[in-house]
């Protein structure tokens, strides 16, 4: 059976603002988010096997919802 497991990646680009939440990491964020640190961040994340599932905005912000297969051990 299929599982998977979630995290978000949220943007605050007026602030400048990047924080990234998955499973079993401590949270991740930084200052000085750009638009090609945004790429660089979800790039490497898809390298990983997370995807985006959804995604939602508003003013300056967007929220994503990121998923990965996970395998039994």
């Amino acid at each position: 059976m299929q599982k998977y497991e979630y995290g978000s990646v949220e943007w605050l680009w007026k602030d400048s603002f990047l924080r990234i939440n998955l499973p079993k990491t401590p949270e991740q964020h930084t200052q000085e988010a750009y638009y090609q640190t945004v790429v660089e961040a979800l790039t490497a994340l898809g390298q990983e096997g997370w995807e985006v599932a959804t995604s939602v905005a508003q003013g300056n912000w967007i929220y994503w919802t990121l998923k990965r297969l996970t395998f039994p051990d």
